[in-house]
């Protein structure tokens, strides 16, 4: 497949200011990982460089090789116990007032890291009262005893991403299912949590399924979605078969929003955490 030429609108700045060097040192200075780093987010420069990152928890090694992602895939080590302690007291350091927190699969575990992530959140709770956290989770299979385990732990965005329609899920995502994304995003709103989710375009989708996807998320309750570009991180991975116009993002931007979407942030570089300690609290259309 030929390989389509990157376009002007998606070069990025590098970090280089103060601030960043100051987020990755007191990253790296705790043994912490970020999606940032290990998904090779093009924002990785303009967030640290603001003081902001998002910590992935459950170590680096993912029991999952999704097609479009970069983060390492194997055995994962066991879970480190002080874990917990080192994310919260990177927040505290940080001085985050809405942090995000993610992390890579874990089937390899009987609770699939459920109790790990609650534990993460109580800890940041308590050593930072007045910060708000979304979590992006890992689908856990679709079993809600252990969805619920994290949403005991009171996060105020619950995020699970999509990825892609309906057509390239079996292609794009090795092991999740497009039913068993919705049917987290529709528990996570029916038990009364802030539900979001993100998309993925160029991957060879039409128009006509990203706004049938687009309909089937918001019929789950789910009223938060980021729309961005796919990259391709290496050459392992999935080509990227349409890069699209910051002009299309805005009209898909505008769909989502006329569905009846209240937080929309659509965009090549846009990212499942991008600028969300911007967004997250807002009520507003944006």
């Amino acid at each position: 497949m030929e390989r389509v030429r990157k376009p002007e609108w998606l070069k990025v700045k590098l970090g280089d200011n103060e601030r960043f060097t100051q987020t990755k040192h007191l990253i790296e200075g705790q043994g912490l990982h970020t999606i940032c780093t290990s998904g090779r987010c093009p924002n990785l420069g303009e967030c640290w460089g603001q003081g902001t990152a998002t910590l992935m928890i459950a170590g680096e090694i993912c029991t999952r090789s999704c097609k479009f992602c970069n983060t390492a895939t194997g055995k994962p080590l066991p879970l480190d116990a002080t874990e917990p302690q080192r994310v919260a007291m990177t927040v505290n350091q940080l001085k985050l007032k809405y942090a995000v927190i993610t992390s890579v699969d874990r089937d390899d575990l009987p609770d699939m890291g459920a109790n790990h992530w609650a534990e993460t959140l109580l800890q940041i709770r308590k050593r930072n009262p007045e910060t708000s956290i979304e979590v992006l989770i890992p689908d856990f299979q679709g079993e809600a005893k252990l969805i619920d385990i994290v949403l005991a732990a009171h996060p105020d965005v619950v995020g699970h991403n999509v990825e892609t329609v309906r057509r390239l899920t079996p292609e794009v995502r090795s092991a999740a299912k497009y039913e068993t994304s919705l049917a987290v995003l529709k528990y996570i709103s029916e038990k009364g949590f802030s539900a979001k989710t993100g998309l993925m375009l160029g991957l060879g989708e039409t128009e006509e399924e990203l706004i049938e996807a687009l309909s089937e998320i918001y019929a789950t309750g789910c009223r938060r979605i980021t729309l961005g570009q796919y990259l391709q991180p290496t050459r392992k991975h999935l080509p990227v078969s349409a890069y699209i116009h910051p002009d299309k993002f805005a009209e898909y931007k505008q769909i989502a929003l006329d569905m009846g979407f209240t937080h929309v942030v659509s965009g090549p570089l846009v990212r499942s955490s991008y600028m969300a300690h911007k967004k997250g609290n807002e009520g507003m259309r944006e």
